[in-house]
């Protein structure tokens, strides 16, 4: 039988944002719900990777994933976004580098 930790050893196995992480990444979504363009959010804190999920709808799939994968912070950068379709978008060791990505659809929105 299998137990599930309880209490602080259990928040010591998930991977979450930190604070400053995640205001990097509000910037960001508070200018695209500004422009129209998103509307909601969701945050996961798993053991092996914390998700920031954006939605243009409340009630559907998200159009963009934000992944925190500590594992891969040696190898291609522990940061990715990843589009509705699986593909990753942009990934790196830098969050503010790897959200650019999402800036230059902010910037189509105002060109247009």
């Amino acid at each position: 039988m299998h137990f599930q930790p309880m209490g602080p050893a259990a928040q010591a196995e998930q991977v979450a944002f930190d604070r400053k992480e995640l205001g990097v990444i509000l910037t960001i979504y508070g200018r695209m719900v500004a422009s129209g363009e998103w509307r909601d959010y969701g945050i996961s804190h798993l053991s092996e990777v914390a998700v920031f999920s954006i939605f243009r709808r409340a009630a559907e799939h998200p159009i963009y994933r934000i992944e925190k994968r500590p594992r891969l912070r040696e190898r291609q950068g522990q940061y990715a976004v990843i589009g509705m379709d699986g593909r990753i978008l942009k990934r790196g060791h830098d969050l503010s580098a790897v959200l650019r990505v999402l800036e230059r659809k902010l910037i189509r929105l105002v060109e247009l």
